[in-house]
């Protein structure tokens, strides 16, 4: 799932699950979607991206490369050595700033409880 959020100078996308192949069929959209936004910063939240394949980088090297190409800046916040190591295959790391400082919201109550109320 990809949620689009924005403000006046920032579009943020916010990626829950798997980015690959499967997910595809929704790139031109969301591509569409954020180029027709014309913001100056992209920032792509990957704190619950799953998995990531050569599909799913190529898709953020697409929103990358466009916003470049208006004079903007893309980031990646939450993103794992994975998801890293992905792009850096690619041969596509440098089209972003990787934000080192963000900190994911923990997908689990911080209370110890587990979601369906047992404890730990």
């Amino acid at each position: 799932m990809i949620e689009i959020a924005t403000s006046p100078a920032t579009t943020t996308l916010v990626i829950a699950g798997d980015l690959d192949l499967a997910e595809r069929d929704q790139f031109p959209e969301i591509a569409a979607r954020v180029v027709g936004l014309r913001r100056q910063l992209l920032v792509i939240d990957m704190c619950r991206v799953t998995f990531m394949d050569s599909t799913g980088a190529a898709f953020l090297i697409s929103l990358a490369d466009s916003g470049r190409k208006r004079g903007g800046a893309t980031v990646l916040r939450g993103c794992d050595a994975r998801d890293l190591f992905v792009l850096e295959v690619c041969g596509a790391l440098e089209l972003f700033r990787i934000d080192g400082d963000h900190r994911c919201e923990p997908a689990t109550p911080p209370t110890g409880f587990a979601a369906n109320g047992a404890t730990d």
